[in-house]
């Protein structure tokens, strides 16, 4: 950003129709001609030298140069309020740019910031503004974005921190440096400013530590001598302005969540907290509101789980902060041994159980042969009791006793509440494929032991009582295995593809979408079938309507899913596309979107998909070829055609009389 300032280019948005008053055209242009001439970070530092030595001449040993932006009991009713709050989990973290890095690792340092901010801000909009209306941050008119409208600034810096817990000059002064250019722009800005807001700006500080610096004070004073604008500049920030500098803390927990309680977390959270509230006025719920309706359920919920007594909360029923100097973020907790159970009435899912399940009032049992896992899950085939020698795939949900569900948990819910709802749509609609999993039995746990619940739709005390089953057909090995084993050859990629594409048909005619394609949800069906076939099973993230959203896979989402998070009509065939291109080589190491979006428009833009393909069969890549002209375009995917042709380069005949379009589109793509 050095040397840069993209708001002299056109200084107005454009965006509102209000208009900050100017009191003449002169000061204006005089304005935007120091901001010309405003540019040199460091000759600003030069300046600001004295008077920063001075300022740790006269502070105390280890106290601060500067006041804190927030006050400790502000942080706390922000974490209280912030608990009900869910935040998104990042996998990456930035960290500080240093010389010796590559370009590559300095984009995806920004870039993880963006992503921390960008996480931060959808989820204080939703708590506090609105869920129904879109986060409004958008510059759709100047795609390099002006100074004034900048809400915060973050300055990505090694070694943030000096002395008193405080950042160093350089850090600082480039702090305050790009502060008094936002303050400047906002001056002579056409959006319309509150005092507030003009007044006042947050610039973050990231590195392995965090930081805030706020600045405070009316531009106005400064004098705008076009001829002398360092000299000014620091004029001003010693004699008019007010700075505010957090106690530099080290960084939340390396696991990407903002709900830990860690305090460099919370300062940058609530910075970004107070600067959409400048220009967006108050929350429609205030951060009282939230505390007080969570403080119940939270404490309730940490005494159950005994995450903290009476003695850590303070008069007012919050948390208290504990000072940690060098214990880690995430403090393990023991847990308490379980409440026993008698061996009559515990369960272990093991091969040889036998699970009853209650399935419109009467029971079915289920004995299992077999534990497998689809890379995160554990599920099992079994054998129906009164059905020897038939296989099923048995899957088996989350005790309704857990307290709050774990993120494993919601997996299963994906995989056996949200499943069973779709394979009973599909079954109410009447989609009849053998390319698709059929539901075989769905219900609750019969648990050992007697029943004390109250009613049909309660619980008793026993752990398992209410734990939701579902029982699919039929049952084959995973496309994953296959490859692992090396039996996945170019007839079974072309089967593969034939069939996924026949079971996306079905499922898209009742308006279905799949939304999960990865090895994983593929089975290979060769017990008691003459020909063997593919089945695309794990529905429990299909899209039936708008606000469903598919799962995010860096590898087989497609491109539309990864951007918008949502389905387009040929999404399904863009994932399956990456599947078989990925079930023929080797995956690429992608660790963000970011890396991911950037991989598909090189593969896609170099053609490199459809000539590995093109190395499995011409089909294939033709195939691919027909995908990549309708990713997130609205236009529906042809899959009668594709199915025929996919079926005929596997039977190797070709029909001209019954399907003369196929004998065209066979043409087309070069097919002999």
């Amino acid at each position: 950003m050095k040397g840069k300032s993209p708001d002299l280019e056109s200084t107005g948005s454009g965006t509102t129709t209000k208009r900050s008053s100017v009191s003449s055209g002169s000061r204006s242009r005089t304005r935007r001609e120091f901001l010309t001439r405003f540019t040199d970070s460091e000759h600003f530092t030069n300046k600001l030298q004295d008077w920063f030595a001075s300022l740790l001449d006269n502070s105390e040993s280890n106290e601060p140069v500067f006041e804190a932006p927030f006050e400790l009991v502000e942080l706390q009713k922000f974490d209280y309020a912030l608990e009900g709050v869910s935040f998104q989990q990042l996998t990456r973290m930035p960290n500080a740019v240093y010389a010796s890095t590559s370009a590559s690792v300095e984009a995806n340092a920004y870039l993880a910031i963006e992503d921390f901010l960008h996480a931060t801000v959808n989820s204080l909009w939703e708590a506090f503004w609105s869920q129904d209306e879109p986060v409004p941050f958008s510059n759709p008119r100047h795609p390099h974005g002006k100074w004034d409208h900048i809400l915060e600034l973050a300055l990505l810096r090694p070694d943030i921190e000096s002395d008193h817990h405080q950042p160093s000059l350089h850090v600082l002064s480039e702090a305050l440096f790009y502060a008094l250019r936002i303050l400047i722009a906002r001056s002579v800005s056409r959006l319309d400013f509150s005092q507030s807001s003009s007044n006042c700006v947050f610039i973050l500080l990231v590195d392995t530590q965090y930081g805030v610096v706020k600045v405070e004070g009316d531009v106005s004073k400064l004098d705008f001598d076009v001829n002398n604008v360092y000299d000014c500049a620091a004029e001003w920030i010693q004699k008019h302005s007010k700075i505010s500098v957090s106690p530099v803390d080290r960084i939340w927990n390396k696991l990407g969540n903002a709900n830990w309680g860690d305090i460099g977390a919370l300062q940058v959270v609530f910075a970004t907290y107070h600067s959409i509230m400048q220009y967006f006025g108050p929350p429609r719920h205030s951060i009282e509101d939230l505390a007080a309706d969570h403080s119940s359920r939270l404490h309730s919920r940490r005494q159950e789980r005994h995450l903290g007594d009476d003695t850590s909360l303070s008069e007012n029923g919050m948390f208290r902060f504990q000072q940690r100097t060098m214990s880690p973020e995430i403090v393990e907790v023991q847990e308490e041994e379980p409440t026993n159970i008698e061996p009559e009435d515990s369960m272990r899912l093991e091969v040889g159980s036998v699970l009853w399940l209650e399935d419109s009032n009467y029971q079915k049992g289920y004995q299992i042969k077999q534990v497998l896992s689809n890379g995160t899950l554990p599920y099992h085939v079994a054998s129906p009791v009164d059905e020897v020698g038939k296989s099923v795939f048995l899957y088996v949900g989350s005790p309704p006793s857990q307290l709050e569900p774990a993120w494993e948990d919601m997996n299963l819910w994906y995989q056996v509440q949200r499943q069973t709802k779709i394979l009973s749509i599909m079954k109410q609609r009447g989609l009849s494929s053998k390319y698709l999993p059929q539901l075989h039995g769905s219900g609750r746990i019969i648990h050992p032991g007697q029943c004390q619940k109250p009613s049909s739709g309660g619980r008793c005390d026993h752990p398992w009582c209410g734990t939701p089953i579902l029982v699919t057909t039929p049952v084959g090995e995973t496309v994953a295995d296959l490859v692992k084993e090396g039996r996945f050859g170019p007839e079974e990629a072309i089967r593969c593809c034939h069939d996924c594409l026949s079971a996306l048909s079905s499922s898209s005619s009742a308006g279905i979408r799949h939304g999960d394609i990865r090895p994983e949800n593929v089975v290979y069906v060769t017990s008691g079938a003459r020909h063997p076939y593919f089945v695309l099973i794990g529905w429990g993230h299909a899209v039936l309507e708008d606000r469903d959203r598919p799962a995010m896979n860096l590898h087989f989402s497609s491109t539309y899913a990864l951007q918008e998070g949502k389905l387009c009509a040929a999404s399904d065939a863009e994932s399956l596309i990456y599947m078989l291109y990925f079930c023929s080589g080797d995956l690429p190491d992608l660790d963000s979107v970011e890396g991911a979006l950037q991989w598909r428009e090189t593969s896609w833009s170099k053609r490199l998909i459809q000539q590995k393909l093109g190395d499995v069969s011409t089909i294939l890549k033709a195939f691919s070829d027909y995908v990549d002209s309708l990713c997130g375009t609205p236009y529906p995917l042809d899959y009668d055609i594709w199915c025929s042709l996919l079926n005929l380069s596997e039977t190797g005949k070709l029909h001209y009389e019954t399907c003369p379009t196929v004998l065209f589109l066979y043409r087309i793509f070069g097919v002999d």
